[in-house]
């Protein structure tokens, strides 16, 4: 399933507390494990200026990057995973982004930024671009929640619209499901109040409700297909798509969710749209976004 993992560790505390994961699941699948650092771009230097200082920040900054890849690549030695370290300098989610497809990267690890209150639901800006620009799937972690978190998972949510994002996750979803006898849950849910007082909402109601079983039903399939050996499926009512997952989570002791990163525009907006990235905010478990496959 995983051939080489991607984690960009920048020394901080958020990264610390993920890295054990990390290191879990490129043990689990033998994979190579990428540890990347990435320092800020070098300043502009003006002539008429010292830059003495300039240069010596800029050498403290490499130092620390080789001891937070030297440090993670040591404890990722100790369960026997192959590591390979890497130093690079740049606006950090472009060098993630395109390290991971250079590398031919198979998944991209990140923690959110938040751990409690307000902070929780706000991405660290690097994780957000990451996620929204990242061709390779990217899995983000709650640093709070990561010391509680086992592998491989044991239930793995794909919500689904049917849409081509929806699909391409479910897809991921199900191989890993598959590799690792997971069950997959199948989920899709109708967002009851995005009609408000249109006299229409009940007929649209159905009609996605509709959809959603098509969709749901088609994401069984694959599943089946793919080797998944317990598929369930679900379709819901909710009073946003946001919520309904999030109770799903709960009720059902959800591992991971994994979801589309683009949904559809005109009718189906009222489904998958920018439900991903709330849910990356938000979610109380690990979130993989896996972006609808590039028109060639």
């Amino acid at each position: 399933m995983f051939d080489r993992l991607l984690f960009p560790t920048d020394g901080s505390d958020g990264a610390d507390a993920v890295l054990d994961h990390v290191i879990d699941i490129a043990a689990a699948h033998d994979a190579t494990l990428h540890l990347l650092h990435v320092a800020p771009p070098e300043p502009e230097r003006r002539p008429n200026l010292r830059d003495e200082g300039d240069g010596a920040a800029g050498e403290r900054r490499r130092t620390d990057g080789e001891r937070f890849v030297s440090d993670a690549a040591a404890r990722a030695s100790q369960s026997d995973a192959a590591v390979v370290t890497s130093i690079e300098r740049g606006e950090p989610y472009r060098v993630i982004t395109e390290y991971a497809a250079e590398q031919d990267v198979d998944l991209v690890v990140m923690p959110t930024h938040g751990r409690t209150g307000l902070s929780r639901l706000l991405l660290g800006s690097t994780t957000e671009r990451v996620v929204r620009r990242s061709d390779v799937p990217v899995l983000t972690v709650r640093p709070d929640a990561a010391t509680d978190l086992a592998y491989p998972y044991a239930d793995v949510l794909t919500p689904t619209d049917g849409s081509a994002c929806a699909t391409a996750a479910v897809a991921f979803g199900s191989e890993l499901a598959a590799a690792t006898d997971a069950a997959l849950h199948a989920v899709s849910v109708v967002n009851v109040a995005a009609f408000g007082a249109d006299i229409r909402g009940p007929l649209l109601i159905d009609e996605l409700e509709e959809r959603a079983s098509d969709a749901v039903e088609q994401a069984g399939d694959v599943a089946a297909a793919a080797g998944v050996e317990t598929v369930r499926e679900s379709v819901g009512r909710d009073v946003s798509i946001h919520h309904g997952i999030l109770a799903y989570i709960d009720e059902h002791d959800v591992d991971l969710v994994v979801m589309g990163t683009h949904g559809h525009t005109g009718f189906d907006r009222y489904m998958l749209g920018s439900v991903a990235e709330k849910l990356v905010r938000t979610s109380p478990v690990p979130v993989v976004t896996v972006r609808e496959p590039r028109d060639e």
